[in-house]
């Protein structure tokens, strides 16, 4: 029965999805059925490409973090997602901190707790008044959104208004500037800035009783307070001290003073330029006012930018909107216009109305410590103090409300494990466990008490994730994804890139090492979700561009064979798999895990015989219990799974359609058919032929592993050994390339490379062996060289009596399996056979034709035969008599010769060796000597461990050019 749900039902749900309050249940199920979300200018551009990504779907909890990783994965989403609710976190630190600063310095002074008499200690004195003032608002704020989002929504109208007050405070106190500016006389000695914390007038000199006096001033720049015998600063002497108006007004023209920059560093005295002043230095004193940091352009833009930062204020909260598709887009553009008129205004206002020394004057030292702002305001400086600290406090909370969401966000989508326990939340949905981890981090934020200190490092987070922002916009236009649908229409990848590439000219510009650091955390926050993360599948943009790239390498591949230099062996691995549909011999994909060293393509393929939609279900869990092989290996590739109605057939497919393009492979590796001799069914050694036949058709090269079984797993290192090539015929260089190869993994590192080639009687060895080496040299692989001579010897009785047994157990078994009709055509054959017999060498490929066999045979008997015959002469006589009669086929003789020579040979230098390579000779063209084959191999790596016949595809695969 078919259960998809109706058309009806399903638009039904559709159209009733809402977004309701995070904290609400309703919403967690919600979210569960969808699962189943200072430089005006450069926030703009930041803000369009959030309008466009927020208007392309739904977007539930998780705001700006659920964009990202939508778009850009959940490697990027989560590393960006947790770096900019860090940035929040912080933020509500530097918000709690300019409350308390207001706190203490503006409403109630006395409230300070620490306290010191030294000017030089009074800095330190203040930052622990506001480290403990800042815990207890800290906690007093986490009380409050504990309670509920609703209780926080309450307290934004308040500061709301609070904020608008003030703002029309300060127009209201600038236009009537004009007129009427206040009284707010600042203390000039020559042309530089005097701080009025601890001086009574601003003179040299006072009239007490009709009689002058000396002043505070003269006690701080002489050392006498009498004015005779009194020596003092050159400066002070030189120079008038004056008062000029702090707030002069908006028509008093003093914009133009201020128009241009002058950053100074820290401990300069803040003087006005265009006051007279002597050219005499003098002395520091510690009644100017002075620098209390250097400034500088990119300073000023770290730590004014978080001022900005309240565009993802709405964004970060998109599971509280109810339409927040349609919510976001407006209501964040319309947040930029409005701040950036009004930041911009009030800039220019205050370099029209105020002096630039008072501007200066970061804690109003000059002005008594007055509100430089407040009075200019109109109609009470008040206003602005009250309504800067319940904008702060706002601000602190609306922080505190944003950043555990996010961070509950990230952690229900579980791609950061140990972030699981922070999803969870309390009876009425509120993210209990992640606000007490923001106030943890937010309370460092307090401690570290320097609003300076904390600014950079916020800002670092919030451009990193405004820049992601971007990329995600310019990467889902570019790649014109069916998905990408927008209904915010006003928007062009350029304008992101042009926003991305700001955001990250900003964070070097504002402070390199706070961006490095900042990157740093990201990027191990993305390699630890990538390698321990939960595997999810968004539909990203990394996705969509990983396609494209992929497309357009293929094509490019396409264009014509790999240089030899770039040819590497790209692997399809055959396996076979047994009734349980598990893998036989695992240590097939070690060996290729080894051999690929994580480098190029391996496609793992396998068979499964019967109709694929029967097998359908069995080739599915065969496909996944590979895949976690390949895993446990560590081997990176693809699995290839064929459902066909022989094994044979299935193996010709893969081997003629894996890959794609140019990503095919170029080697086939498979196990050698252990036990074929002992087996009554003839078909697993003659689907092993008929493998090698159309690797060899396909120009492919073969790499047939014996005693899979033996070799080593990834764990076990050999601390010493050789690998032995043995060089009969040249293959293209896959025996110089292979122990190269596998001498990069740390199995085979510790072993030497020993090559071995084999000389007949007319070479000359010591000149093969030079030759060798200088082709080894130029090769650059280092390995050690040894010729072998093997020259033309009597056919030993060994030899023809294994021969002969291979000959009758083919013709016994292949009568066994004819039927009659067969058996008199194959009778009929045998009979016909001609004389000329066809030696073919074990190391060729080609049939050679020879002559028919003249000579006689010489029986060459070892010492230890000629002993252990002594006792049964007459049987064995009698029994080679039988042999001598019989006259096996003199083409297999020789062929067998060669290989029980070869093998010899072999045994007694590699018989040690960790692995031994060799060439593997091509089939016979007929197949009735399929099993003589088979043999002819079985003789000839026999004692050996671990063997590895390879078989080139035809192409050269190494140089010696660069």
């Amino acid at each position: 029965m078919d259960t998809r749900p109706k058309v009806s039902s399903l638009l039904n749900r559709m159209a009733n999805y809402t977004n309701l309050t995070q904290g609400a249940k309703e919403h967690e199920e919600a979210e569960n059925i969808t699962e189943g979300k200072k430089k005006p200018t450069k926030t703009m551009l930041t803000a369009i490409s959030m309008s466009a990504i927020a208007t392309n779907g739904v977007v539930p909890a998780g705001g700006s973090y659920f964009m990202i990783s939508r778009a850009l994965g959940p490697e990027f989403g989560g590393a960006v997602g947790l770096c900019f609710y860090l940035g929040t976190t912080f933020a509500a630190a530097m918000y709690i901190l300019g409350a308390i600063e207001i706190f203490l310095v503006y409403i109630v002074p006395r409230a300070a707790i620490f306290h010191s008499d030294d000017a030089l200690k009074e800095s330190a004195a203040m930052l622990n008044n506001m480290r403990v003032y800042g815990t207890a608002f800290l906690v007093l704020m986490v009380l409050v959104v504990f309670i509920g989002v609703r209780y926080v929504n309450k307290f934004a109208s308040l500061f709301l208004a609070c904020v608008i007050v003030s703002i029309l405070a300060i127009y209201a106190g600038a236009i009537k500037s004009s007129f009427a500016p206040p009284h707010f006389p600042v203390c000039m000695l020559g042309n530089r800035t005097l701080s009025s914390r601890h001086i009574d007038v601003c003179s040299k000199t006072k009239e007490i009783n009709n009689m002058t006096v000396p002043s505070k001033l003269w006690g701080f720049f002489c050392n006498s307070s009498q004015f005779f015998n009194a020596t003092c600063d050159e400066y002070f002497v030189h120079n008038n001290i004056t008062s000029i108006q702090g707030i002069p007004g908006l028509a008093s023209g003093i914009i133009t003073e201020n128009l241009w920059s002058n950053y100074l560093p820290k401990g300069e005295i803040i003087e006005k330029p265009s006051a007279k002043s002597s050219d005499v230095l003098g002395s520091l004193n510690h009644e100017y006012v002075l620098v209390d940091i250097t400034t500088s352009f990119t300073l000023l833009v770290g730590i004014f930018f978080p001022s900005v930062t309240g565009i993802m204020a709405g964004s970060n909260r998109s599971g509280d909107l109810k339409d927040a598709q349609k919510s976001i887009p407006i209501g964040t553009i319309l947040a930029i216009l409005t701040t950036s008129f009004v930041y911009l205004s009030n800039v220019v206002l205050f370099g029209a109305c105020i002096e630039g020394v008072v501007l200066r004057d970061k804690f109003g030292d000059a002005v008594k410590g007055n509100l430089v702002v407040g009075t200019l305001s109109w109609p009470s400086p008040w206003v602005i103090v009250i309504g800067s600290f319940f904008s702060t406090c706002g601000a602190g909370l609306q922080s505190l409300t944003g950043a555990p969401r996010l961070l509950q966000a990230i952690a229900k989508d579980n791609i950061i494990p140990f972030l699981r326990v922070f999803g969870h939340s309390k009876a009425n949905g509120e993210p209990t466990w992640a606000l007490l981890l923001t106030a943890a981090i937010a309370e460092l934020g307090i401690l570290i008490a320097s609003l300076d200190l904390v600014a950079p490092i916020l800002s670092m987070f919030f451009l990193m994730c405004y820049l992601f922002v971007n990329l995600a916009c310019a990467l889902q236009t570019l790649l014109r994804t069916p998905n990408w649908r927008p209904r915010f229409r006003y928007y062009h990848w350029a304008l992101s890139f042009m926003g991305m590439s700001i955001c990250l000219a900003l964070m070097f510009i504002s402070s390199w090492y706070y961006a490095i650091v900042a990157m740093v955390i990201a990027g191990m926050i993305y390699k630890y979700i990538e390698y321990q993360g939960a595997e999810k599948e968004w539909g990203d943009g990394i996705r969509g561009l990983s396609l494209s790239a992929a497309r357009f390498a293929l094509l490019r591949l396409e264009e014509g064979p790999p240089h030899t230099k770039n040819w590497r062996p790209q692997l399809l691995v055959l396996l076979k798999l047994d009734e349980d549909l598990h893998v036989k011999h695992p240590r097939l994909l070690t060996f290729a895990s080894q051999l690929k060293a994580g480098k190029g393509l391996t496609i793992v393929g396998s068979v499964i015989v019967g109709n694929f939609l029967e097998n359908y279900g069995e080739a599915l869990a065969a496909e996944q219990t590979i895949k976690h092989l390949m895993e446990a290996e560590k081997v990176k590739g693809f699995c290839q799974l064929v459902v066909a109605a022989k094994l044979r057939e299935g193996i010709s497919h893969l081997i003629q359609s894996c890959g794609l393009g140019g990503m095919k492979h170029n080697t086939v590796v498979m196990g050698w058919p252990n036990g074929w001799r002992q087996s009554e069914d003839a078909r697993a050694w003659k689907t092993f032929i008929g493998t090698v036949r159309v690797t060899t058709a396909a120009h492919l090269a073969l790499l047939v592993a014996k005693n899979i079984s033996f070799f080593p797993s990834n764990v076990e290192q050999f601390s010493e050994g050789n690998i032995d090539v043995w060089w009969i015929v040249h293959d293209g260089g896959m025996l110089m390339l292979l122990p190269f190869l596998l001498k990069q993994h740390k199995v085979w590192r510790k072993c030497s490379i020993r090559i071995f080639t084999v000389a007949q009687l007319e070479d000359n060895s010591i000149q093969m062996k030079k030759d060798l080496a200088t082709f080894l040299y130029h090769l650059r692989i280092e390995a050690e060289v040894e010729v072998v001579e093997m020259h033309d010897s009597d056919i030993s009785a060994y030899t023809y009596e294994r021969t002969l047994m291979m000959e009758q157990r083919s013709q016994m078994l292949r009568h066994m399996r004819l039927s009659k009709t067969e058996r008199d055509r194959e009778a009929q054959l045998v009979k016909d056979r001609n004389s000329m017999l066809r030696l073919t060498s074990i190391g060729s490929d080609e049939d050679e034709e020879t002559e028919t066999y003249q000579e006689k045979v010489h029986m060459t008997w070892t010492k230890d035969k000629y002993m252990a015959s002594r006792g049964q002469k007459a049987k064995s006589m009698e029994g080679f008599q039988d042999l001598l009669n019989m006259r096996p086929d003199q083409s297999n003789v020789r062929r067998m010769h060669t290989a029980v020579k070869l093998n010899e040979v072999i045994v007694n230098k590699s018989h040690e060796a960790k692995l031994v390579l060799l060439n593997m000779p091509g089939p016979p063209r007929n197949p009735e000597g399929d099993e003589n084959y088979m043999e002819f191999l079985e003789v000839l790596t026999e004692g050996l461990e671990r063997v590895l016949l390879v078989r080139g595809g035809g192409s050269e695969v190494i140089t010696i050019y660069s």
